[in-house]
């Protein structure tokens, strides 16, 4: 153990902490006082209906807690995005839930809602897996219809995936358990099959103030779009439930009796827990980011066993590629590794630097995955690819290149975790966002962005004094500072790990605990979706 052992331990112990608490705080979406007055009108909440949906005692992770989080305060808030999105297992069939959450501005649709549904159903696609909508949505959020409505990655883009997943034979159940009006309608319904709970929900294109406002005629909602409307005038609904638990019910008995679909045949044996004691990340991750720690004490307490087979042990040294096991399946790790290290001509290499041997490495490592049908584990803590005279005349950019290809024409599933910095195009080499894993989550100890606060507030502090400096205003060392710290915490709010999970950058944030879970159920999820193309990388300058 290192000496700082118990110091990092107290410190990302707060930081789980924090993240348990402030995801408490979310679970209340708009507060207790509107969940009461669901429970009032005989509704569950969106985050009971899911409970009650899924396996009793059955893993579940959730997507997207985090979406909103901080934004649109002029508008009240949206937490958790408005809505609500789990993958887990109804009738030991593993699947992903969308629940509209009714307390955050009656379930309307705000931007960040609109991009939350969308990675829901990019999940689906990717994975072929069912998808359940649980749907409470008085609809589009009109103040900034403007931001959901008309763009491709907008509101109409639901509609569009509900008639591709269709198409490619994704199950789609839908249960309307409140308000359902204009466009909404039509993801219900164009899904495989819908249920609607009599008296509490209605669906319609247009409510009936609209109607009168509109063609002059006097009608209920109930009339014009409750369950007995649909059920046996319009035949628009299928199932006809008495309440939320009997919806519910109606989904599971569906569910018990969907046939097997074909396996991409990753290979899987039983399951072992690391030998190594998990909890001592704790202490592992340093409080410091300056200071350093060996990767591969991390990598021990997350696979099985703790044992892994290094790719290339002796090359390449600052990024660590190995074989292992997760829960059983095996896995691909790709690991920036921070300690300093010395390579073949006995120079010292900076520890989460991508040198050229380590990104060639990496390069061969993740083709070698791909021959094998291996699904890729990333594992980030870097800081960029390493700059410099001696590093540009060796052709950093070519071998950089290299890896970001093979990592965007990977077509086995790809992982990421987020456990230190994702700086610059060192989050792009790894796996980030834009190059498609199947899931990347985050945790408590990450950071984000094109470089470090520190080094970030240091150019733009540089850029800031020259523009003072030429309006003739003079500067002191005091007066420096503070405008140094001034830029470093603006910049350090936007490097944080809840300001991407707030944008769906990240799919979560996690406790280092959760991984192995995280990752398992991402690898049995990619198991329903068969490789259906080669790997090519395509034209390279080799």
């Amino acid at each position: 153990m290192n000496l700082n052992f118990n110091k990092n331990e107290d410190h990302n112990k707060l930081l789980v902490s924090e993240l348990k608490n402030r995801l408490a705080k979310v679970k209340l979406g708009g507060g207790q006082k509107r969940i009461d007055k669901l429970h009032a009108k005989g509704k569950l909440s969106a985050r009971e209906r899911i409970d009650y949906l899924l396996d009793t005692n059955s893993k579940s992770i959730e997507i997207g807690a985090f979406a909103g989080e901080d934004m649109y305060k002029e508008h009240g808030g949206c937490p958790a995005g408005g809505v609500i999105i789990k993958i887990g297992y109804i009738k030991n069939t593993q699947c992903i839930v969308v629940a509209n959450d009714a307390t955050v501005k009656a379930g309307a649709w705000f931007p960040i809602t609109g991009k939350k549904n969308l990675r829901a159903q990019e999940i689906a696609i990717e994975n072929k897996l069912p998808i359940i909508y649980l749907v409470d949505s008085a609809g589009v959020y009109l103040p900034m219809q403007d931001e959901i409505f008309p763009d491709k990655e907008h509101f109409g883009r639901i509609f569009r995936n509900n008639a591709i997943m269709s198409s490619m034979g994704i199950t789609q159940i839908s249960a309307i358990m409140g308000s359902c009006v204009a466009g909404g309608a039509y993801l219900p319904i164009m899904s495989d099959e819908a249920i609607i709970v009599d008296k509490t929900a209605s669906i319609f294109l247009a409510g009936s103030y609209l109607v009168k406002a509109a063609i002059g005629e006097s009608i209920d909602n109930e009339t014009l779009g409750g369950a007995s409307t649909h059920c046996e005038i319009s035949g628009v609904t299928d199932y006809k439930a008495k309440d939320d638990k009997d919806a519910l019910d109606k989904i599971k008995t569906i569910f018990s009796k969907i046939g097997n679909s074909n396996k991409a045949g990753f290979n899987k044996i039983e399951s072992a827990l690391p030998k190594n004691n998990i909890k001592d990340i704790y202490g592992i991750i340093p409080k410091s980011r300056a200071d350093q720690y060996n990767m591969k004490e991390i990598i021990k307490r997350l696979v099985d066993n703790s044992e892994f087979e290094e790719y290339k042990k002796d090359y390449g040294k600052t990024i660590i590629t190995a074989y292992a096991r997760i829960d059983g399946w095996a896995v691909g790790i790709v690991a920036n590794q921070r300690e300093l290290v010395k390579n073949a001509k006995g120079e010292m290499q900076f520890g989460g630097v991508i040198y050229n041997d380590s990104a060639d490495k990496a390069t061969r490592f993740i083709a070698n995955c791909n021959q094998k049908k291996i699904p890729l584990v990333f594992l980030q803590d870097v800081t960029g690819f390493m700059v410099g005279s001696k590093s540009e005349h060796s052709g950093i950019i070519k071998d950089g290149a290299k890896m970001v290809n093979a990592v965007s024409n990977s077509v086995v599933p790809k992982f990421t975790v987020i456990i230190g910095n994702s700086y610059g195009a060192g989050n792009y080499a790894m796996c980030g966002k834009a190059y498609d894993p199947r899931l990347i989550i985050a945790w408590p100890s990450a950071e984000l962005a094109v470089m470090s606060g520190n080094s970030a507030a240091k150019v733009l502090l540089q850029i800031e004094k020259a523009s003072l400096e030429k309006q003739g205003e003079t500067f002191t060392k005091e007066k420096e500072d503070e405008l140094f710290h001034k830029i470093k915490s603006r910049y350090d709010k936007q490097v944080s790990p809840y300001y991407a999970a707030s944008r769906i950058w990240t799919d979560a944030i996690i406790d280092p605990l959760e991984t192995r879970t995280w990752i398992s159920m991402g690898i049995e999820a990619a198991n329903n979706a068969p490789i259906e193309k080669p790997f090519n990388m395509g034209v390279l300058q080799v």
